[in-house]
Formats: structure tokens, sequence, C-alpha cells
């Protein structure tokens, strides 16, 4: 509901005059701060445009170059010898460097520069300035870091189809509807991880992030291989590692962007859609709680 605050005056001349100010509604006033701060990062983004594109790219590109060109052309094929072992290797393989690249995406786009933010200077108070609860600044810089991770898988994709040997193909098979409602959701979940990662670590101990949590999630989170791949690793019958890597948030984007991408074996998308939008829900709650804290700290 719109606020008015009516006084009266007195114009030149000795006659009244009515004046009204209209203040705009709490919620109108919010979205109007949201729009601002996604534009201002979206300026931001252009601006440094080809940075981006190459931040997103090295890794993508040197993961192709090395396992699906350098390795088939010195006789060290990745997944079994021949074109055809090395063919199903680069069509697991180009669908988990497209995961890793929206996982990374958000890490970077949000927790890297959130741990600037929150540092010595304490930038971040000149976003929290904003007319809008501080719960939605954090807001903006999921959604941020999520249209970042769409464009990079746009980018991504296609270069990691063409970067392999001769004779060495990855089989792609896109399902748009799965493409279309997965990928947004990969993209929202990897930036509240970032979000959760930017908050939970001092700007000194980003070392520590990278050794303690990114590396074992992008080793356990099934970019190298398939999920249905693991039974074999198992104690007295038990399945550890095929259980334990349920509990990487990339296991299921990596999976999720194989049923996407490709017609190969995979985790039944009734498991992934419910369990990323879980682990999103869980790590962006988790996120602003702890932004919420560091703001006000």
């Amino acid at each position: 509901m719109a606020i008015t605050a009516s006084t009266t005056a007195r114009a030149k001349g000795g006659v009244p005059s009515s004046i009204s100010v209209h203040l705009r509604p709490v919620v109108t006033a919010s979205y109007v701060a949201l729009g601002a701060l996604l534009l201002r990062d979206l300026v931001v983004l252009w601006k440094d445009k080809w940075i981006f594109v190459l931040r997103t790219l090295v890794q993508p590109f040197l993961l192709c170059f090395v396992f699906l060109y350098v390795f088939p052309k010195i006789g060290q094929g990745v997944g079994g010898r021949g074109p055809a072992a090395e063919s199903a290797f680069a069509t697991i393989l180009v669908p988990g460097v497209v995961g890793i690249s929206i996982m990374f995406q958000g890490v970077q786009s949000i927790a890297l520069t959130m741990a600037q933010e929150f540092g010595f200077t304490r930038e971040i108070e000149d976003r929290v300035q904003a007319p809008c609860p501080i719960w939605l600044v954090a807001i903006a810089k999921v959604l941020s870091g999520a249209a970042q991770g769409v464009v990079s898988a746009a980018i991504v994709l296609p270069i990691a189809d063409v970067v392999h040997a001769q004779g060495v193909h990855a089989h792609l098979d896109l399902h748009w509807w799965v493409v279309l409602t997965l990928v947004p959701i990969a993209c929202i979940a990897m930036a509240s991880l970032g979000l959760v990662l930017g908050t939970s670590f001092q700007p000194r101990n980003i070392g520590l992030m990278f050794g303690f949590i990114i590396l074992p999630i992008t080793f356990l989170g099934g970019t190298y291989y398939s999920w249905t791949t693991l039974a074999p690793v198992k104690i007295d019958g038990f399945h550890w590692l095929q259980t334990l890597v349920l509990l990487n948030p990339l296991i299921y984007v990596n999976e999720g962007m194989r049923a996407a991408f490709t017609s190969f074996p995979h985790m039944h998308l009734y498991v992934v859609y419910p369990v990323l939008a879980g682990f999103a829900a869980i790590l962006l709650t988790i996120g602003l709680r702890n932004f919420r804290r560091r703001v006000l700290a």
C-alpha cells in the first residue's frame, strides 16, 4: 500500500497550495533496488566480458585438450584403447566439463568477490545501503552468479565438443526440456554454494576453501565418470563410494548434464530434480543466514 503525505503551503500571493508526496511501497522499492543491483553486476560483467570468457574457458579447454586430444595422440587413451572407447569417455567428460564450469562460475563470481567485499575495506556496506532488506542483496548475488553460470554453460558446451583428436567424438543428444529446466536449477544451486563458501571463509582462508572443499567436490563429483560406474567400488558388498558421493551436490549437476546433453546411462531424473532443488534450498538458506550475520557483525 502506498503512503501519501500531504502538506499545505502558501504560494506566492497568499494562495494556499496542496503538495502531495507519494512514497513507493516497500515491496516495489525492494524490487527496484534488486533490479538495480542486478543491472550493476551486468554492467560490470559486460565491461570485463573478455576476462569472463577467458576465465570460463581455460579450465574446460585444458581438460578436453589433455584428455581428448593429447592422450589419444600419444596412445594413452582414457577409458580404454581405440576410438570407440575414447569417444565413450568423451561423451562422459563433456557434460562433466559443463557441470564443473557451472560450479566454478558460482565459486568465482560469488565466493571470491564476497571474500574481497567482506575484507578490510568492507565494500559490502555499499551494497547493503540499498533500500531493500539485507537478504535481498544476497539474492541479487545468487541470481547474478546463476546467470553467469547459464552463460558459461552455453559457452563451454560447443568448445568442449570440438576440442578432441581425430576419430574421438562426443555423442551429444540434446534433450531440450531437460536443458531448459535443469540447467537453471543447477546454476542456482552452485551459486548458492558460492554464497555459503563466501560467507563461511575469511579472506585469509580462501586457500583452505579450495584445498579442502573445492578439490574434493570436483574429483568426487562425477566429472570424469558417471555415478553408475562406481558400483564396483565396494567393501563387503557395500557400495561405499557410490553412497558417499551422494552428499556431493556436483554429482547431481553432472548427472543432470549427462541426461540433458547425451543418451548415456545416468542417474534417474526423478532423483536428480528434487535432490538438486533441495540442495539449492538448503544452501541458499544457510547462505542467507551467514550473509546477514557477516553484514551485521
